[in-house]
C-alpha cells in the first residue's frame, strides 16, 4: 500500500492500494510509520508524495470501511491522518506532493498538508466532497484550503462539495505549478532535486517563518522572522553559501 524510494536527498513514497488509493487505518498508519522513519533520516531534504495507480492521486477514506467501522474506530482513523498532516507541517523538511490522477476528500488534504504541491495538466477532478455524505472536512481541510486560497473560496467549495479541475486549481493558487503530463515524472524529479540543493537549515527556518508567522500579528511575525535569520549567519552552509556566490559557482550545502 505504501512504498518509498531515495534518490540523493530526496525520497519518494509512493501510494498504492488500488483501485483508487481509499485509505483505511491500516494504510495511515504505514504512510505514518514511513514519515516517522523517514523524519530520522538527516541526509533526506525532499520528502514527494505520488501515486503508484494511473488517474488516482487519492480518494480519501474508504467509504465502504467508513461505514461499516463504528464511531470510535473512525475518529482513530480522522485521528491519525491529522497527525500525519501536522508532521508533515511541522516538518524541517519539504514535502511535495505530485498529483497526477483524482484527488478528492482526504486525498485533497493530504495534498493540502504538503508544502508544494504539483499537478499535471490533464483531465482528473479534484474537491472536498464530504458535505454530500453529511459530514465535513476533517483533517485540516477547512483551515488549510482557506489559507492557501483564500476564505471565499475554501468556503465555496467545501460546502457545495463542488468538483475542480487541474487548471483552476492552479488558477486559485492550490497547485504551485503545473506541468505537462508526458513529461511529468521526470519533470517532478528535476524540480525536486532543484529544491533539495538549497540549504537545509534556511529552507527549515523559511517553512517556520511562514507557518507560525501567518497566525501571528505582524509585530511578532517580523520579530520571529529576525530572530530565524539571525540563527543562519554564523552557519557553515552560509559561508559556503557567500564564498560559491563569490567564486561564480554552485554551493553545496551540507545543513551545518
Amino acid at each position: 500500500m505504501i512504498s518509498s524510494y531515495s534518490e540523493g536527498h530526496i525520497c519518494v513514497i509512493e501510494f498504492f492500494r488500488p483501485k483508487a488509493n481509499a485509505y483505511n487505518f491500516e494504510f495511515m498508519q504505514l504512510f505514518s510509520s514511513t514519515i516517522a522513519e523517514l523524519e530520522k533520516c538527516a541526509d533526506i531534504r525532499v520528502i514527494c508524495i505520488k501515486s503508484g495507480i494511473a488517474g488516482f492521486f487519492c480518494v480519501g477514506a474508504d467509504i465502504n470501511d467508513f461505514a461499516s467501522n463504528d464511531t470510535d474506530q473512525n475518529r482513530r482513523l480522522v485521528r491519525l491522518a491529522n497527525q500525519v498532516a501536522v508532521t508533515m507541517q511541522s516538518s524541517s523538511k519539504l514535502y511535495v506532493s505530485a498529483v497526477n490522477g483524482h484527488a478528492l476528500g482526504g486525498g485533497l488534504e493530504i495534498m493540502l498538508a504538503t508544502d508544494i504541491r504539483l499537478g499535471a495538466d490533464s483531465t482528473y477532478k479534484l474537491g472536498v466532497s464530504e458535505v454530500s455524505l453529511g459530514l465535513m472536512p476533517g483533517n485540516g481541510g477547512t483551515q488549510r484550503f482557506a489559507r492557501i486560497v483564500g476564505l471565499s473560496q475554501a468556503l465555496e467549495y467545501c460546502v457545495s462539495g463542488a468538483i475542480f479541475t487541474p487548471q483552476k486549481a492552479y488558477s486559485m493558487g492550490l497547485l504551485n505549478q503545473l506541468l505537462p503530463s508526458n513529461t511529468f515524472d521526470s519533470a517532478v524529479l528535476e524540480y525536486c532535486e532543484r529544491i533539495a540543493r538549497g540549504a537545509p537549515q534556511a529552507i527549515a527556518s523559511i517553512k517556520q517563518a511562514l507557518y507560525q508567522g501567518i497566525s501571528m500579528g505582524l509585530n511578532d511575525a517580523l520579530k520571529l522572522e529576525c530572530s530565524l535569520a539571525d540563527s543562519l549567519y554564523d552557519t557553515a552552509d552560509a559561508d559556503e553559501g557567500l564564498n560559491a556566490f563569490l567564486e561564480k559557482r554552485e554551493a553545496v550545502f551540507n545543513g551545518r
